[in-house]
């Protein structure tokens, strides 16, 4: 099983995870709040979208998104804790493999 080594925030609002195999990747902290897999976002990702409805957004929303905290779940998975308070989503390492762009 591969696993992340390495965790790392940058100044540009990414995450670099360095993965057991050598590999390391780059998320945008927006990529990962949308891919979140808890039973929540599945089932808002799965409805409908109304083109004509105008979002209400919390002001929260406003601000730009981070990583509050991120923790590990046993040997397989971070609960993450986004800026928008959203903390429900456990990330499996092979999602967050899934996720994100090699880098060098």
């Amino acid at each position: 099983m591969v696993y992340p080594t390495a965790l790392q925030r940058t100044p540009d609002n990414r995450l670099l995870i360095d993965w057991s195999d050598g590999q390391r990747r780059s998320y945008r902290v927006r990529e990962l709040r949308e891919a979140c897999p808890c039973a929540t976002c599945r089932e808002k990702r799965s409805q409908p979208v109304d083109p004509l409805a105008l979002p209400v957004l919390k002001q929260v929303r406003t601000q730009p998104l981070t990583i509050a905290a991120m923790e590990p779940m046993g040997n397989y998975a971070y609960s993450i804790r986004f800026s928008d308070d959203h903390d429900t989503g456990i990330f499996a390492f092979d999602l967050l493999r899934q996720l994100g762009q090699a880098t060098e």
